[in-house]
């Protein structure tokens, strides 16, 4: 019920948005006006797509070649409608400014052919920077530990769709080559039923690590049955942190790993998130690293934490988009240093949601080496 309420109200903000650029971008191109009714076809067809898109990614099995045609329309409409604002604005104020009549349509013409252009390349380039998963290196420095340990963070995969078996195989592959100390998910694993990802997931018993694999859960897997998410994970011996901590290393020599549930459970009223019950009975003298899906959890962290991992953003995912994420959430990708004693690293995620298609921020694999 919940995923349908979002996805039809996905869809309407979708067919507004495929209104604004047909209203106050094609209709103002100086073309021929059967090219405008061309494109308004093109409009039309890509909200098609949309539709597909969400009967294939939720409601019935497609094989991916077209699961894939029906994916690309959302992000080539929200690039077309990126282009069309800086298009309106550009037009506006060329109509605003006085020129002679001449030079006004010189620009204007400009304008248009830039503008064309610009939202077939974008489109181009943010497909060609999604066929790539980058391995992000950092180094991070923690109080009172006693030796480093290298942590491979995953985020954000979004199982369903393109991201299959195959897709979570190539991972593991290039995460065992890392020869990580222990590999930790933060969330936002699965976006699609259970049963249809018992195979992608399986994929992960393959993981080699000395201290295991750890898992939180993010929003999404509110909307797809959480509860037997969470078994699921269990049942291919994952540790899944539930508002606990556990302690990895030799004692005295490692660190706590504490893990919440997604601030998503204050609106579902269920699988809140505490950081109380999650720092209970932690070792004091050993540092403690916090898995927690969304970055702006980071303000209920008062003390007691020295590293906290999160994901969520995809780094905007398409450069544009980054900008609405800043909104709401106080970080975006990479390291910070909130406070005198807090860090946060935000995963811009390994796979994607939605389109094939990032633009201004790669996926990534995070190779975190902890050290004193």
């Amino acid at each position: 019920m919940r995923i349908t309420i979002f996805m039809t109200i996905f869809l309407i903000v979708f067919a507004l948005i495929s209104f604004y650029v047909s209203k106050r971008f094609i209709s103002k191109l100086d073309i021929n006006t059967r090219y405008k009714k061309y494109f308004n076809i093109f409009l039309v067809i890509n909200f098609i797509g949309i539709i597909g898109y969400i009967i294939g990614r939720y409601y019935a099995n497609i094989p991916n070649t077209i699961y894939f045609l029906f994916s690309l329309p959302i992000g080539v409409l929200f690039l077309l409608f990126c282009t069309a604002v800086i298009y309106d604005i550009s037009r506006v104020t060329i109509e605003k400014i006085p020129l002679k009549s001449t030079r006004r349509k010189f620009f204007k013409k400009s304008l248009d052919i830039f503008s064309l252009i610009g939202a077939v390349a974008l489109s181009g380039r943010a497909l060609y920077e999604a066929r790539f998963v980058k391995i992000e290196k950092v180094n991070i420095k923690l109080k009172n530990l006693q030796q480093p340990y290298k942590i491979v963070q995953l985020s954000d995969i979004h199982i369903g769709g393109l991201i299959d078996e195959k897709f979570i195989g190539d991972i593991v592959s290039r995460v065992n080559n890392l020869q990580p100390d222990m590999v930790v998910i933060t969330g936002d694993l699965i976006d699609i039923k259970i049963n249809s990802a018992k195979k992608a997931l399986k994929e992960f018993t393959n993981i080699e690590s000395i201290y295991g694999t750890y898992f939180i859960v993010g929003n999404h897997e509110y909307f797809h049955g959480i509860e037997e998410i969470i078994t699921t994970m269990k049942s291919l011996g994952i540790m899944v942190l539930e508002n606990e901590n556990v302690y990895i290393g030799e004692k005295g020599k490692g660190f706590n790993l504490a893990g919440v549930y997604d601030v998503f459970g204050y609106r579902a009223n269920r699988y809140k998130p505490d950081i109380k019950k999650a720092l209970q009975n932690k070792i004091d003298n050993s540092p403690t690293i916090l898995l927690a899906h969304q970055p702006k959890f980071i303000d209920e962290v008062k003390q007691g934490v020295d590293l906290m991992l999160s994901g969520h953003t995809h780094g905007g995912q398409l450069y544009p988009f980054r900008f609405l994420v800043a909104i709401v959430q106080p970080y975006i990708e990479g390291l910070h240093q909130h406070n005198e004693n807090l860090q946060i690293y935000v995963n811009k995620g390994t796979g994607f949601w939605g389109p094939p298609m990032r633009l201004g921020a790669t996926s990534e694999i995070t190779e975190i080496t902890i050290q004193p």
